[in-house]
């Protein structure tokens, strides 16, 4: 039975963070069968346990899937807020700095996180607005007169005008993935994966909104339109705008894109840094034993991105698809080869990232699919327009079926596949060395794991293999995991009486 305590420490943000609330690293403590133990004799022999508090959350083990995945989904409290659980992730995916995070906190946090988000895409307007000032040849020549010979100039017209602001574009974009992931971890996940998944959408709601949206209704035509008129004239003021930006996004595409590929190739920032710690830092150790993990929060956007430019242009700017075409070619060499050779694998995630690559797609086909309608309507064609709205009702209709038959199964893991795996792991008698794995794969440290079972459990320190933390997993490096939902993740409001 696992127990986990806390010496009355309050939860504080340091560089060495124990197993639950910032405490010493035996944050766990292993209790015996026997009654006595259980009645307050501790197999440490400390005997200031009584003054012990509990802490803001814990995890639970349970013999068998089924039963982890019944306490996670029934209310163990009159109180909801009192006993919060959920099925845990699993070892390597465990983000132990968002443990200790109570979960009274958790809402605040994602609200808090959300608004700041939100700032963040408005104030990310002002250089969105310098880069389209750029593009527009008329206001160069009226804000900077002293321009306007060198603009004369087809070569320098040409380089200001088309590939200089999608370089700059890009080179303010560099700022935004680290910051989402920030604000996520701020957020309060307790799982590395889920962190990550947090950051993907906040990205790619900040590059739809800002790289699509603000440089399309930006432009010199929609200037002269109103944004905020009646919703029908959405689709025409759309079908006016995208085309006029099309040159820009194939720079785009060209610079974000398909320059992109060759620094993932090449990793010069990774090369960079090494050269610099091994000739001016002067420090000996290798790089190389230090894992990588596929930036998701960076790659999954840019790819959807590109996407939604090649469904909402390929009726406007059909140039654009041979462009997008060689990328994805492209794109699935490089992210192979990167996948198989180069990142670690560190945790699965069954798939958490494909409802949002789904909506994404399914919102790009619709948005197309308006644009086509705004067409239609400005060459005066209405049996073109009369066909497309079905068409968009289909779409959104196919999305509903899809929600309701698959997005169920992200959401909870199914119990008669559950079952079957209990079966099988105690037919095969796999069951009791998942359990006596089960304590070393829940511990932050290498080392608290050999302490506590120093102590009264010799007979099994030899079968029980340490986890680490997934950031310092080498790759390559074989290592026994416990990836079944066996535990459970518990926030603890307050103290239940002793008479419960």
């Amino acid at each position: 039975m696992m127990r986990s305590e806390n010496l009355a420490v309050k939860c504080k943000q340091n560089l060495f963070n124990c197993g639950l609330c910032g405490g010493p690293s035996k944050a766990f403590r292993m209790l015996s069968k026997r009654p006595e133990s259980v009645k307050g004799k501790s197999v440490y022999g400390d005997p200031d346990t009584s003054t012990r508090e509990e802490v803001a959350a814990a995890f639970v083990f349970f013999k068998t899937r089924y039963a982890a995945l019944v306490a996670s989904q029934v209310l163990q409290s009159l109180n909801p807020m009192l006993w919060v659980t959920d099925l845990a992730p699993e070892p390597h995916d465990v983000y132990w700095s968002n443990l200790c995070i109570p979960f009274r906190q958790l809402w605040i946090r994602k609200i808090a996180t959300l608004l700041a988000a939100i700032v963040f895409m408005f104030l990310f307007l002002i250089p969105v607005t310098f880069v389209q000032g750029l593009t527009q040849l008329d206001q160069l020549h009226h804000r900077f007169p002293f321009l306007r010979g060198l603009l004369k100039k087809k070569f320098m017209n040409q380089l200001v005008t088309g590939y200089l602001p999608s370089v700059v574009l890009m080179l303010f974009l560099y700022i935004v993935p680290p910051t989402m992931m920030l604000f996520s971890a701020v957020e309060g996940s307790f799982s590395r994966s889920g962190r990550k998944k947090s950051a993907c959408r906040k990205v790619l709601y900040f590059m739809i909104w800002n790289v699509f949206f603000v440089n399309v209704l930006s432009g010199s035509v929609i200037n002269q339109l109103n944004v905020i008129s009646s919703p029908k004239g959405i689709p025409a003021q759309l079908a006016r705008a995208v085309p006029t930006q099309a040159s820009f996004f194939m720079t785009y595409i060209l610079t974000s894109g398909w320059a992109s590929l060759a620094s993932e190739v090449m990793q010069p920032f990774a090369l960079l840094w090494h050269l610099i710690r091994r000739f001016i830092l002067r420090k000996k150790d290798d790089l190389s034993d230090k894992p990588l993990s596929f930036p998701y929060h960076i790659e999954v956007p840019r790819v959807l991105l590109f996407g939604l430019l090649g469904f909402t242009f390929s009726i406007l700017a059909p140039l654009m698809l041979p462009l997008l075409l060689a990328y994805f070619l492209l794109a699935f060499l490089v992210y192979r080869n990167q996948i198989l050779n180069v990142y670690t694998w560190k945790y699965e995630t069954g798939g958490q990232l494909w409802p949002t690559i789904h909506n994404t797609t399914i919102f790009s086909l619709v948005l197309m699919q308006i644009i086509a309608l705004g067409v239609f309507g400005l060459k005066r064609s209405p049996v073109a327009s009369g066909f497309t709205i079905p068409l968009i009702i289909c779409t959104l209709l196919f999305n509903e079926y899809c929600r309701q038959r698959f997005h169920p199964i992200f959401k909870n893991n199914a119990a008669q596949m559950l079952i079957d795996m209990d079966r099988q792991d105690e037919q095969s008698g796999r069951m009791e060395d998942i359990h006596r794995q089960l304590p070393s794969a829940y511990c932050q440290f290498s080392s608290s794991f050999h302490d506590l079972y120093k102590s009264g459990h010799h007979d099994q320190s030899d079968n029980g293999e340490n986890i680490r933390d997934s950031e310092d997993e080498k790759p390559g490096e074989d290592s026994k995991k416990v990836n079944e939902p066996l535990a459970l993740h518990r926030h603890m409001e307050s103290q239940e009486p002793s008479g419960k």
